[in-house]
């Protein structure tokens, strides 16, 4: 089993890139058949979905814009509980057909935090698109449409997803190991 130590802790890959594609391909043509005709509006949430939301991007068929935003709710390998807006929405969604891309939901706090501020901006819908989703963390409801997949309750680093900033540069994804 391949290991990769980031700053002081170890992890041992979970999701090998080639799966993460497949996957990444099946959301992307979803996408496309459910958005066609429809020219949505994809705001990938900076910094960890920056290369799922490429990856997906690169598999998107129908016309359609990009505009990132950032929120944060993480502290080490813990969620804090609290979602802070680092960076605001800067287009215009009203009649706007969006596509929130994440690249992880563990307890949904954020989601709900984005969904809620989003609907205020009088979007035509809201759809929900993350690579990877904790159910058993999950602690409010979020309608998520596209998922690439369900992962356990474990803390995971690659692919975008980080610890204290780092480990985010692989192409697999990899879980913490026991310590």
């Amino acid at each position: 089993m391949k290991k990769l130590q980031v700053k002081d802790k170890t992890f041992a890959i979970s999701i090998p890139a080639e799966e993460l594609q497949k996957e990444v391909q099946r959301v992307a043509a979803e996408i496309n058949r459910d958005m066609e005709g429809k020219e949505p509006l994809f705001l990938p949430v900076l910094n960890g979905a920056f290369i799922f939301a490429a990856d997906l991007l690169r598999e998107i068929t129908v016309p359609c814009e990009v505009c990132f935003i950032k929120l944060a709710s993480y502290a080490g390998t813990q969620t804090t509980g609290t979602v802070r807006e680092v960076i605001g929405l800067a287009t215009d969604i009203t009649n706007r057909h969006v596509v929130i891309v994440e690249d992880i939901i563990d307890s949904g706090l954020t989601m709900a935090h984005m969904i809620e501020t989003l609907t205020a901006h009088n979007p035509a819908s809201i759809s929900v698109c993350s690579c990877l989703v904790k159910p058993d963390a999950l602690k409010v409801d979020v309608d998520i449409k596209y998922r690439c997949k369900n992962i356990p309750n474990d803390f995971i680093v690659g692919y975008g997803l980080d610890y204290d900033g780092f480990g985010r540069n692989t192409k697999d994804i990899y879980t913490l190991c026991e310590e």
